[in-house]
């Protein structure tokens, strides 16, 4: 396999993985604090990840890399996770994942930006065609039945997007799991003080799908699927590559609807048929 084939297939993997974040994110957030999820979420993938540098004994990253990381933790981290959290307290998953539609613009121009790359103008046609249908979409159901969830969503989509495309590039010289894994151990002290901080007073009153919920995001959301995620945006192309989020609202809705038992309109799937075209589209004709 080619390494723009492996790519691809990498960030398909990264995907899959990420899919499943939002619901699992909503069942947590049933019994668990937001704030709570996401420190105890990134401590425990934190304590995870030191235990695989230091069992694999990987050489510590340069001053400069420390600065990128320092970026990478605070969007993918911290930033969109807790964002995320916060707005699923406003939202459904289902309505929730339509957002996540933003993110391949969002990730491709941060590409540009910080990874130099330049995709040619008719990816960017299918990259902006495949936002307005998501953005249409939210406009259409009526932002006022959740404003501030809408508005903590977008925020997520612009820091996510930065972390995934400063990340991608320092996969490059520093590689992919020890990339995630360094921005995991250099957020893990506060993290650790923050959990400690916010746990819950008794948990006697967290249920067995909450538990399951923060034991996703934990290990699968929060590591696992970095791994495949960057190793693919680094081998595929941050732009390229990212494009693939388009399709994580069609296994996102698919997910919200079989294990939250969630509604999901005609209009969504509807949405997320076509931003998938346009996903084939940017693949097919954005070389």
């Amino acid at each position: 396999m080619d390494k723009n084939s492996s790519g691809w297939l990498h960030g398909f993997i990264g995907v899959l993985i990420f899919s499943g974040s939002l619901p699992a994110t909503r069942l947590a957030v049933l019994d668990f604090d937001p704030l709570f999820l996401t420190v105890a979420r990134a401590s425990i993938a934190g304590l995870l990840a030191l235990g695989l540098l230091l069992l694999l004994a990987q050489p510590r990253p340069t001053a400069a890399q420390w600065r990128s990381l320092l970026v990478v933790a605070l969007g993918v981290v911290l930033g969109f996770p807790l964002l995320t959290a916060l707005a699923l307290r406003e939202m459904s998953a289902a309505h929730s994942i339509v957002f996540l539609g933003l993110l391949p613009l969002s990730t491709a121009a941060f590409g540009v930006w910080r990874g130099g790359e330049r995709p040619r103008p008719v990816f960017w046609v299918f990259s902006l065609l495949g936002s307005l249908l998501v953005v249409g979409f939210a406009l259409s159901q009526g932002l006022s039945l959740a404003p501030r969830g809408d508005a903590l969503m977008l925020l997520a989509i612009l820091v996510c997007g930065l972390g995934y495309a400063e990340g991608a590039r320092l996969s490059r010289s520093l590689g992919g799991w020890q990339m995630i894994c360094w921005a995991l151990v250099l957020a893990l002290p506060l993290m650790l003080a923050l959990t400690w901080w916010r746990l819950p007073v008794s948990w006697s009153g967290i249920g067995l799908p909450a538990w399951l919920g923060l034991a996703y995001v934990s290990l699968f959301s929060m590591l696992i699927g970095f791994v495949f995620w960057y190793r693919g945006l680094a081998q595929g192309g941050i732009a390229r590559v990212g494009q693939l989020q388009l399709l994580q609202p069609l296994f996102g809705l698919a997910l919200a609807a079989g294990l939250l038992g969630e509604a999901v309109s005609p209009a969504m799937l509807v949405v997320t048929v076509a931003v998938i075209l346009c996903v084939a589209g940017a693949r097919r004709f954005g070389r």
